[in-house]
């Protein structure tokens, strides 16, 4: 791009004098560690955007290609970006702007106290070292890159920066290039419905209700189709409750449609592709997915279940790979993906994206999931860092949602929760029951989650649905976590103490967390008491529930403490997932997988019969009486 070119653009740029007093490049906030740093899990939050001063260099230029993406459909494109700077140090970078007009008017908050030119106040949606490709950059200021970009409803620029994420100071930017059909309906996620024969099709667009009504065509593969009508949500920034979310990491997340698709017939294979119809009768269609109807509840077949927590975003392309905040992340999703025709569902137990209060980094999300959640039901739970912040109604007064309070995460994934500001619902599928929870809010004994958490584990029908499972972020049963440990305790305060007789008296199979980025496995156990003696095969009586962490989905590793822990059978500080396999009534199977190759490195099997549910077990006897 030609000097002159990039002057007159940015002459533009400063007519408008809008900044927020908010501390942008403020770290978004982490786990609870036991009183130490917390760590940060947002890159983006590292770049002092508001810092950022003009310095274009005349002799400076950036260049994309493509101009034009999508062009045969793709909601993915690989661009190229050819950096040429007579300048250049290490500590250059490319930012990755959408919507590609980044400069002071956009800006739209209630403080403008900041006076520093050219006055940015969004983040980059991602960033790249100059050098990343070429290592002879810093020699020659000219490199090459690769980014991949996706579709997110609006255009793209690309920014050289020096300076580093500190002090940028903005060198060059380039022309804008967009996908061709920038609004296109993507991202397809399912849900369970209320009922057990419906699915729910949740999905993105850019189109509003006053420009074209969303629906679901669908129908049995190789019959006729039918159309269901979707109803239409979104947020704003106003919804948000401060910090990033408010200020550089809001980005308008377009409009979220959810259809829902019932009376399905159990186990048969739908095909289903989402639709606009537009006020002059054309139609814009995404692709065409498939999935199969769940089964019958109690239903006696092969039925499996993915489970696992904090799994974060990856970059295919090794952007803000020099602060990679979640490793493991793209490992586990490749290795489901592969798996896809071994496993039913999928339980993500909250910490999903990271965002952290920047809005851009849930589309890429559901970019990275969108093979597995648009095949299969991905129900989620909520997690702190999709929730908490400080005097907005979290059980946890911390900051780590970014700002974001849940409302991303309530919007853009549909769960059967009567209320999904309060994110704790039941699901059956087929010989399973699982309860799960909300551990940002309160659980405790006389709170409303409290209540539906009893009557969630009482209303399995343990004839025809054996396998009753607990599921929750933060861990409330046990963990040998090293900050844990170094509080006196290995799980979340009061959460043993107000909630393990309910485990008992209903006699809960397994209870899985996240939350601690590792694998650990626990005895069967009641009141800190391990109740049998085996390893890997249960069979008799519950007498206690197995608890598991299931917290390596891909976010940063967690240590284990030093301290002894003898209900502790199998630990493993790395990436993975739980899948829990029913065969029948009486037998499941439990196998910790590595997302590294998708191998079993820990398993069990429980197996019993329905007289051993009913049997009386300590603190979970049906009350009798003796009277003729």
């Amino acid at each position: 791009m030609h000097t002159r070119m990039n002057v007159n653009r940015f002459q533009c740029f400063f007519f408008v004098l809008f900044l927020t007093s908010v501390t942008f490049g403020r770290a978004a906030g982490g786990h609870r560690h036991g009183g130490s740093t917390k760590v940060n899990e947002q890159a983006l939050s590292e770049i002092a955007i508001y810092e950022a001063v003009l310095d274009l260099h005349e002799n400076a230029s950036v260049r994309a290609s493509p101009h034009v993406l999508g062009l045969r459909g793709e909601d993915t494109e690989w661009v190229t970006i050819q950096v040429d700077h007579p300048e250049p140090s290490a500590d250059d970078w490319v930012a990755v702007f959408s919507p590609a007009k980044f400069n002071g008017s956009t800006c739209s908050f209630e403080d403008y106290t900041r006076i520093q030119s050219p006055y940015i106040c969004s983040s980059p949606i991602k960033f790249m070292n100059a050098s990343y490709l070429n290592p002879g950059y810093t020699k020659t200021g000219k490199s090459t890159l690769r980014l991949q970009i996706i579709n997110q409803r609006a255009d793209f620029s690309f920014a050289l920066f020096s300076g580093g994420l500190s002090m940028p100071k903005l060198k060059a930017v380039s022309s804008p290039l967009t996908f061709a059909s920038p609004k296109a309906p993507l991202y397809p996620r399912l849900a369970q419905g209320k009922s057990w024969d419906e699915m729910t099709v949740t999905w993105s667009s850019g189109y509003d209700i006053d420009e074209a009504v969303p629906f679901v065509e669908w129908g049995m593969k190789g019959q006729q189709q039918s159309r269901s009508p979707a109803g239409t949500l979104t947020f704003t920034q106003s919804d948000m409750c401060g910090g990033a979310a408010r200020s550089v990491g809001w980005r308008d997340p377009g409009f979220i449609h959810t259809a829902f698709l019932k009376n399905l017939w159990p186990n048969m294979v739908y095909m289903y592709r989402m639709g606009h119809m537009l006020q002059n009768g054309a139609y814009v269609w995404s692709k065409t997915y498939s999935f199969k109807a769940s089964p019958y509840p109690g239903q006696n077949s092969l039925q499996r279940v993915i489970i696992f927590g904090d799994m974060g975003k990856g970059e295919r392309d090794g952007a803000n790979a020099y602060s990679n905040k979640h490793p493991g992340a793209l490992n586990t999703t490749d290795t489901l993906i592969k798996d896809l025709g071994n496993f039913d569902m999928v339980l993500h137990i909250g910490d999903m994206s990271y965002a952290n209060g920047y809005i851009s980094q849930w589309d890429q999300f559901l970019a990275q999931v969108e093979p597995i959640a648009s095949k299969v039901p991905y129900m989620v739970a909520s997690g702190n860092h999709e929730r908490d912040w400080p005097n907005s109604g979290s059980f946890y007064d911390t900051d780590d949602s970014g700002g974001e309070c849940g409302v991303p995460a309530e919007t853009l994934f549909y769960v059967p929760a009567e209320n999904r500001a309060k994110f704790w619902y039941s699901t059956d599928y087929g010989m399973f029951h699982f309860c799960v929870a909300d551990t940002e809010h309160d659980w405790r004994i006389g709170t409303e989650q409290y209540a539906f958490i009893e009557k969630c584990l009482a209303s399995a029908n343990r004839h025809k649905q054996p396998w009753l499972i607990f599921a929750a972020h933060r861990v409330l049963g046990y963990s040998s976590n090293e900050w844990y440990g170094s509080e006196g305790s290995f799980e979340e305060p009061m959460g043993r103490e107000h909630l393990q007789h309910l485990w008992q008296k209903y006699k809960v199979d397994v209870a899985i967390f996240g939350h601690v980025h590792n694998y650990e496995r626990v005895c069967p156990i009641y009141q800190n008491q391990c109740v049998n003696d085996e390893k890997s095969h249960y069979s008799g009586t519950v007498n206690g529930t197995i608890h598991i962490v299931a917290g390596g989905g891909g976010s940063h590793l967690s240590s284990f403490t030093k301290l002894d822990t003898v209900w502790s059978i199998h630990k493993d500080r790395d990436f993975g997932f739980v899948k829990l396999t029913a065969f029948n009534h009486s037998s499941l199977l439990m196998e910790y997988k590595k997302s590294s190759d998708g191998e079993v490195y820990d398993s069990f099997t429980i197996t019993r019969d329905y007289k051993d549910v009913l049997a009386c077990v300590h603190d979970g006897c049906e009350p009798t009486t003796l009277a003729a």
